[in-house]
């Protein structure tokens, strides 16, 4: 069986006027992204640590901010039509974006393993298969999932069209069925939290989980027919769909002691329901993460083959969770996670505050090999992060954006000029 042939999607230049997207097509794809089984884990880590009245809190408060920065690169991408990996070559450089392309790759291509081997054990475990099967269902579903990226927009946004519909009626069930064990609201605020956590843990655990794919939702959001388009569809994804899959985590943990949909549909005995809403939960997830990792890939080795650069690290994922590494990358994606927001900062700080909120055209214009400026102020915002004790994402994009404007005063090269 050939493969169907994949979509341009414009990996190297800016998206067309006439290859835009409606609005609801990239809401339903960027619901699909965010519908996250890792997301809900911090829902149950938060559930158990606060109170139901301040957990509702946390949650508004912490995917608000995450949605506003998100929409913020949204609009600048819109504005624009580039990915992040193409505005990462104004703020860093021709070659200095290399940077951003390692740190956005290896992290895609980590959760891709880490989706791969998840699916894989719970399978094994619910459908009380042999051990030896879960090599096989490695293979299948990595080199499965990534069909939908490998054709492009296009089979990303026919996934979400029906995933996204089922995944939240599936949800909005076993919720129905949760609030009711858990004794409605009167039940849920009477739960005492068995841990504690500061706001500012808190904070860190929302807006960290998925800031990563945030500061890459621009791969979508560029396809958007007009800036305010893109931004409504990013809140409505970051804000709204991230934050009722960290309430639905913090309800299962409240309710069963289960942080994750799949184990909480298995307890109220909707064993195939469970079964389905994993394997939608996660495809939409992973095919959205290997499509990422093509956009950085295709930025890194200035080919417009996203189709086979997306084949490829699918098969770079699939083959990590087959060698057990899965367990060993998370403490590792954390870390890179650590390292991601400020490069968003740079970006948003390169595009709004110097450039003025316009990019000149990418085929048009000569970018220095290294933009010193953009890349001194992502390092230092990064150590800042690093050492900051109190929500290290967001100490990272502010301190970029405020040392970014400052290095280039100093520097005072000029980032691009355009070639005649």
């Amino acid at each position: 069986m050939s493969l169907p042939q994949p979509d341009n999607d414009y990996p190297l230049s800016e998206v067309p006027a006439d290859a835009r997207k409606p609005f609801a097509s990239l809401a339903l794809l960027l619901l699909g992204f965010t519908f996250f089984t890792a997301t809900m884990f911090a829902g149950g880590q938060l559930g158990a640590a606060f109170d139901f009245h301040e957990l509702l809190m946390l949650i508004v408060v912490g995917n608000l901010l995450l949605g506003i920065y998100a929409a913020a690169i949204a609009w600048a991408a819109a504005q624009s039509g580039l990915s992040t990996a193409l505005m990462a070559r104004f703020a860093l450089g021709e070659r200095g974006s290399v940077l951003s392309d390692l740190l956005l790759g290896i992290t895609q291509v980590g959760w891709y393993a880490w989706g791969v081997a998840t699916i894989a054990d719970v399978l094994v475990s619910t459908l009380s298969l042999a051990p030896l099967w879960r090599l096989p269902l490695m293979l299948v579903f990595g080199l499965s999932f990534c069909l939908t990226a490998f054709i492009g927009y296009r089979g990303l946004a026919r996934l979400s069209n029906l995933a996204v519909p089922a995944m939240t009626l599936l949800i909005l069930i076993s919720m129905a069925m949760a609030w009711r064990d858990g004794g409605g609201w009167q039940g849920l605020a009477l739960i005492e939290p068995a841990n504690g956590m500061s706001w500012a843990a808190g904070m860190t655990l929302i807006f960290g989980t998925f800031v990563s794919g945030a500061t890459q939702a621009s791969n979508w959001s560029r396809f958007a027919r007009t800036p305010r388009q893109a931004v409504i569809a990013t809140l409505l994804a970051f804000a709204v769909g991230n934050g009722l899959m960290v309430l639905v985590g913090a309800i299962g943990a409240l309710v069963y002691s289960q942080p994750d949909i799949v184990d909480v549909l298995i307890l109220q005995g909707l064993t195939l329901i469970g079964l389905a809403m994993l394997f939608l939960n996660l495809w939409t997830t992973q095919d959205n993460t290997i499509y990422n990792f093509a956009a950085a890939g295709c930025n890194l080795l200035r080919t417009r083959q996203r189709g086979w650069v997306t084949l490829g690290g699918a098969l770079i994922g699939t083959l990590l969770a087959m060698a057990g590494m899965d367990a060993l990358l998370i403490p590792f994606l954390v870390a890179l996670g650590t390292c991601i927001p400020p490069l968003g900062g740079v970006i948003l700080a390169d595009y709004l505050l110097v450039r003025r909120g316009t990019y000149p055209r990418l085929a048009a214009t000569t970018l220095p090999t290294l933009h010193w400026p953009g890349i001194i102020a992502y390092c230092l915002a990064t150590l800042g992060a690093w050492l900051a004790t109190w929500a290290p994402p967001l100490v990272g994009i502010a301190l970029a954006l405020l040392l970014y404007p400052i290095c280039c005063r100093v520097n005072r090269r000029p980032a691009l000029e355009a070639t005649s």
